[in-house]
């Protein structure tokens, strides 16, 4: 019976949580006994355990209760798979359907990674980040299409695929909608997605242990490597020596592998010179910041969600674009302020309106009315080309500060209202002729050089972010 009513629940379960996060965390579990209202689970590590209590325990005990046995509490016993038949460890975790609940534990034994499953490795997925859900615009495009391309599973003809650009963008969104939709049309396939502090913490972990080998292994035979936020591994030098190897290994397999960060390799400090060119060998598509009419689309495509869980709030017109032409920082911030406002609308029973979306988001607002300053503008180019913000307003005309004083120039012309003229005062009293010659000049170099073009568009979000 205790079997029917688990396979039961586990059907329900892989279309509440997703195949991937199902096949990872709920699958390896084993139900072993139902009573006095406890469920208890036989768990391959520890680290499964921890995991599933803290993220899926309402899912389990809402399924199981829907079948009837009356479970208010699960209970983990960490059982590896290596082991004897019988032979259980002593760690156990609780997880109890009530607020503020706690995972418990009893002299917990440590876990070695030899009896680590890759599903501890991988980080979950999110079930709403998919293509399907990914709304394109010129900014994305090329993102879009070369994410789609690896996700097919086939030959793409470069390796790895590197998205980057700021915070609230897009790429996280990418790389859960390729784990997905490579995963859909290879189920046997072994994907792993984590981020590079995950990979970081594992593989010291794995140091600790002693158990590299294993580590080595885990890492080295899967289809897909997918790393998040590969700029948190830069001045980490054992971690980028494994890293290195790791990426080796799996390219001289014909693996692929799926990189994301802040910033493009050649700009990540820190990062070894040897990772950032074999970053540089594959595709580096750059997620440009959003604009009016991308972010309108991703408006009117969450509107539409959001109207299907909240069917009798109304939103007046003009109000999305509203919110596309004054929220302008990110993607996340815009979809809160989109999700603000439809539940206030909800629970006070209010039309969302221009005036509603004003008084609800003023402080969003705020925060994204921030001037930038030609203070700021000289400071952060300083910083960049490791020149002295003197030089900025200095006499110097060698090239290493001509050339940022004239970005800097064109970044003021861009990013601020000022004037050429007050523009020229605040470079050391030059004439707005000056002003207008570096202006035109940076607008010629960046048509013709990428890498001027970069550092520029990697200027613009730093600034405004």
């Amino acid at each position: 019976m205790m079997d029917n009513i688990w396979g039961q629940a586990c059907a329900e379960l892989e279309k509440s949580v997703g195949p991937n996060n199902f096949n990872h965390w709920i699958k390896p579990l084993r139900l072993t006994a139902l009573k006095d209202g406890v469920a208890h689970f036989a768990s391959p590590t520890r680290f499964v355990s921890d995991w599933v209590y803290r993220h899926f325990a309402d899912d389990i005990l809402a399924q199981l209760n829907k079948l009837g046995p009356g479970i208010d509490r699960l209970r983990f016993e960490v059982i590896p798979q290596q082991a004897p038949a019988g032979a259980r460890s002593r760690a156990t975790v609780e997880a109890a359907q009530q607020p503020g609940a706690q995972a418990s534990s009893s002299d917990p034994a440590p876990v070695t990674a030899r009896a680590t499953r890759k599903a501890e490795l991988c980080a979950p997925l999110d079930p709403r980040f998919t293509f399907g859900n990914f709304v394109v615009g010129k900014p994305n495009e090329l993102a879009h299409a070369a994410a789609r391309r690896v996700a097919e599973g086939g030959p793409v003809g470069f390796n790895p695929l590197f998205l980057y650009g700021g915070v609230g963008l897009g790429k996280t969104h990418l790389m859960h909608a390729i784990a997905h939709d490579y995963q859909s049309r290879h189920p046997s396939a072994q994907v792993l997605y984590l981020s590079a502090e995950q990979f970081m913490y594992r593989f010291v972990q794995a140091l600790r242990e002693s158990t590299i080998m294993d580590f080595k292994g885990m890492f080295r035979n899967v289809n897909m490597l997918m790393v998040d936020d590969v700029q948190f591994i830069a001045g980490k030098d054992s971690t980028q020596e494994e890293f290195f190897h790791t990426f080796n290994a799996l390219v001289d397999q014909g693996k692929q592998i799926v990189i994301s960060a802040d910033r493009a390799p050649a700009e990540i400090k820190g990062l070894e010179e040897r990772i950032k060119s074999r970053l540089s060998c594959g595709l580096i598509v750059d997620l440009h910041p959003t604009t009016y009419e991308l972010r309108l689309g991703i408006l009117q495509s969450k509107t539409e969600t959001f109207r299907k869980q909240n069917p009798d709030v109304r939103i007046g017109d003009g109000v999305l674009e509203f919110l596309a032409h004054r929220i302008t920082t990110n993607v996340r911030v815009l979809e809160g302020a989109l999700q603000r406002l439809f539940a206030h609308a909800s629970l006070l029973r209010r039309e969302i309106t221009l005036e509603v979306a004003q008084e609800c988001l003023a402080d969003i607002l705020r925060t994204n009315d921030r001037k930038i300053s030609i203070d700021d503008i000289q400071r952060k180019v300083a910083e960049h080309y490791n020149i002295r913000l003197s030089d900025m307003i200095g006499p110097k005309r060698s090239r290493n500060v001509a050339r940022p004083r004239q970005i800097a120039m064109y970044l003021s012309k861009q990013l601020t209202s000022r004037s050429l003229p007050d523009i020229g005062r605040r470079f050391g009293g030059r004439d707005h002729t000056t002003i207008m010659h570096g202006v035109r000049k940076i607008e010629e170099l960046s048509a013709g050089d990428h890498g001027l073009a970069e550092d520029i568009g990697m200027l613009k979000r730093l600034l405004e972010a």
